[in-house]
């Protein structure tokens, strides 16, 4: 399957009206995230692993103030934004953190 191009930036903010707890920081997406302890926390990774394992497209996740997390999404070997990043921070919201 071919890897997905470059979103340009009226796609960008198309996609990103539709993921109200995503911001745009430059060539990512990022969400954070607020967990009740780090075991919540940490289970909240697993479950993101599992969704990126499956879409081939691997998110940035760091942890940190034991309970919190920042997920950032690009497609790094394009430099920059695609729909996969979309596709995956809309299964990350689906997860209902």
């Amino acid at each position: 399957m071919p890897r997905p191009t470059l979103c340009d930036e009226q796609e960008i903010e198309l996609y990103l009206s539709n993921l109200p707890l995503w911001e745009r920081d430059d060539k990512l997406i990022v969400r954070e995230l607020v967990f009740s302890n780090f075991v919540a926390a940490v289970g909240a990774i697993n479950s993101i692993a599992v969704l990126a394992e499956v879409a081939d497209h691997h998110p940035d996740v760091l942890i940190y103030g034991y309970n919190k997390l920042r997920i950032s999404l690009s497609t790094h070997d394009k430099g920059g934004l695609t729909k996969a990043d979309f596709e995956l921070a809309k299964k990350i919201d689906d997860l209902k953190f």
